[in-house]
């Protein structure tokens, strides 16, 4: 038995985060505002435009008697009662669908949240119970500052708000393997044993009886990136561990 098609009323809301009071959607194909839907079975582009008194979408389909009405959204919102199908299937192929409006899935919406608010809680239980060097490594890792100039209760007030405000990307950096290797190239030059200079483009030792140019920074990345990737190769291995064992 074929299954009865369910007719429900639908919302839609403009994808901006701050909507104007009132925003007119484009709703009959002109040369200004193309709408035009590409037809699979006859290969061909269609006009299309919303009339309230007729049941095609298709301005091939409409008779001469056509009603043109406009399709406002009001404060970023548009409600369409389940008795207008010709509006809702307009819209749902309108050229702007997913682009500048979308429809509302409570069911989603909700799932979205819940994601968020579990990612939320996630950040906050690990950040809460962080020791000194974690703590030291995000410092360095997230915000590029120096732990030793600062308190730990500023490193927890800091940490605590980026997981807090970024939950995913918090959550991220405590699973990346590469955040605590870069923040021990942070330590390198927060205690001075290595320096950037000529603007970021070469950096050299900065030890007693060692003042040589250790790597040239390769044009396109950052001083940070051209030294992780020297101290993953053979001669730079054994400079990081010379290097960690002076600290």
């Amino acid at each position: 038995m074929k299954k009865k098609q369910e007719y429900v009323d639908r919302a839609y809301k403009l994808v901006r985060n701050e909507a104007p009071l009132s925003y007119m959607l484009p709703s009959r194909h002109t040369r200004r505002s193309p709408l035009l839907y590409f037809d699979e079975d006859s290969g061909t582009q269609r006009a299309m435009r919303y009339a309230s008194n007729q049941r095609s979408v298709f301005e091939d389909e409409q008779d001469s008697n056509a009603i043109l009405e406009p399709i406002i959204f009001e404060d970023g919102m548009l409600t369409v009662g389940k008795e207008n199908q010709t509006l809702q299937k307009f819209l749902h192929i309108h050229p702007l669908y997913n682009k500048k409006f979308v429809e509302i899935d409570k069911e989603k919406d909700a799932s979205v949240e819940v994601d968020i608010i579990n990612a939320e809680a996630q950040a906050l239980t690990i950040a809460t119970s962080l020791t000194i060097d974690q703590l030291e490594m995000l410092t360095r890792g997230l915000f590029g500052k120096d732990p030793s100039v600062i308190t730990t209760a500023e490193m927890k007030r800091d940490v605590l708000v980026f997981a807090k405000t970024n939950p995913t990307d918090f959550n991220q950096a405590m699973e990346d393997p590469t955040m605590k290797f870069k923040s021990e190239i942070q330590t390198f030059f927060d205690q001075r044993m290595i320096l950037s200079r000529n603007k970021g483009r070469e950096v050299f030792f900065n030890l007693e009886g060692n003042k040589k140019r250790m790597l040239t920074v390769e044009f396109g990345i950052t001083v940070e990136d051209a030294c992780a990737e020297y101290f993953k190769t053979e001669d730079g291995k054994e400079v990081f561990s010379m290097l960690n064992n002076l600290l």
